[in-house]
């Protein structure tokens, strides 16, 4: 519980790296869907966070936000261009 506020802290920078890099390729709408899914599953840690829900869940979200951002970045990064 005392590590959520360096939790939000990296998700939301991790997950505006990953929108950075989906908007540096364009605003097609393959990009603008990537960008919808990192911006929703974002929020939707930082809502779980923030309304308290049970430990395991909020770090599965958390988890599970960082691996579908990771690999987002590792898809721009290297395969999308």
């Amino acid at each position: 519980m005392g590590f959520n506020t360096l939790a939000i802290l990296g998700q939301s920078s991790l997950g505006g790296f990953a929108a950075m890099l989906v908007l540096h390729h364009g605003n097609s709408l393959y990009q603008m869907i990537q960008l919808f899914f990192v911006i929703i599953l974002t929020s939707i840690f930082n809502g779980t966070v923030l309304a308290q829900m049970k430990p395991k869940f909020v770090f599965n979200m958390l988890l599970f936000t960082v691996l579908f951002n990771i690999a987002v970045i590792i898809a721009n990064l290297f395969f999308i261009h």
